[in-house]
């Protein structure tokens, strides 16, 4: 409209406005790579058109893909966590904003950091507990960027570190310890010998349940070699038989679980096995909570790395993608650190 009235200066003004908002509207269409055309165009600018798109029902779709790929591309305890993460987030939906679901274009950087709080404060996560579930959070976002539904990263400007923890294991005079004593059941002796053997191969749990006397395999050395591939991460996992895993796969090579079985040794399931491993300890001595994670713990730190081993070997070994993993037991070594520093030490007091 032309002239000076106040009138024409507010409608022009809501023109200018209104085309401020179609350039935007058309912006935002290209960039999450939707087909434009006119109809396309007003329905996006008045509201209308798309659904909404519901977080949980995001996440379920996920869900559902990685539990058709078990087996394949995923471990059963991939699904687990991510199941466990999706209860989470329902419950944070509710908890914060009394809702059922949410539409995904609402997550932004306080979603997330309050996310974070309800798991620390409501649920009562440790660090890395709170940090895993975040990780598996912003999974399912990257997926929603990936597909052009937000064009905004709300993790952009978060950021969570995972901290160290401590790492149990096994020294020297424990582990003879346990191999030298003699369990009134054959029940515990089986237990002890594959928590052993687990100790002089760095196996876990689930490596050494699936392990068949298929993978026992004579190497281009000539010594009797372990090959295999990790349950978790699917990579191959190449370690050479000390004589005591020898000794151990030797006393159970009749044994009719194995022989009926294909397997290597008689192994129960994690629940079982960490209950014995407990009244293992309480019997013979050992003032430490034994799990079956401890065994590959002790192969990484007494067996391996405090003899010597180069960490490049050992993370070869125990089936790790990134050498990092590895480094996390050579920091806790200061046995190690102290016969390597001994030498200089004579040097010096010469």
């Amino acid at each position: 409209m032309k002239g000076n009235k106040e009138e024409v200066r507010s409608f022009n003004a809501y023109l200018d406005n209104l085309q401020y908002q179609v350039y935007e509207t058309h912006r935002v269409m290209t960039d999450a790579r939707k087909v434009i055309t006119a109809e396309t165009l007003k329905n996006s600018l008045l509201g209308k058109g798309d659904k909404p798109l519901m977080l949980l029902n995001i996440f379920k779709d996920h869900n559902r893909k990685v539990a058709a790929l078990i087996g394949d591309e995923y471990a059963s305890g991939t699904l687990t966590r991510y199941e466990t993460s999706l209860k989470h987030t329902r419950n944070f939906l509710e908890w914060k904003y009394q809702v059922p679901d949410i539409d995904i274009k609402e997550i932004d950087h306080d979603f997330i950091t309050s996310y974070e709080f309800y798991l620390r404060s409501e649920r009562k996560c440790a660090n890395n507990s709170a940090v895993k579930y975040i990780k598996n959070f912003k999974k399912i976002i990257r997926i929603c960027l990936a597909s052009g539904w937000l064009t905004r990263d709300p993790f952009l400007n978060y950021k969570a570190k995972v901290k160290q923890v401590d790492r149990t294991f096994l020294n020297q005079e424990e582990i003879q310890l346990l191999a030298d004593y003699t369990f009134v059941t054959d029940r515990l002796n089986q237990v002890r010998d594959t928590f052993l053997f687990c100790c002089f191969t760095g196996l876990a749990y689930a490596d050494v349940h699936k392990l068949k006397k298929s993978e026992i395999v004579k190497g281009l050395d000539g010594e009797m070699w372990i090959y295999t591939k990790r349950k978790k991460t699917d990579t191959p996992s190449r370690i050479p038989l000390l004589p005591s895993a020898l000794i151990i796969l030797n006393r159970y090579e009749d044994h009719p679980f194995c022989e009926s079985q294909g397997k290597a040794l008689p192994v129960s399931s994690n629940q079982k096995m960490n209950a014995y491993l407990k009244e293992i300890a309480g019997v013979a001595g050992i003032n430490k909570p034994l799990t079956f994670h401890i065994a590959r713990h002790t192969f990484a730190t007494t067996v391996t790395l405090s003899n010597g081993v180069p960490i490049e070997s050992v993370s070869k070994m125990l089936g790790h993608t990134n050498i990092k993993t590895t480094q996390h037991y050579a920091k806790i070594l200061d046995l190690k650190v102290g016969n390597d520093m001994a030498a200089l030490k004579a040097k010096y007091a010469g």
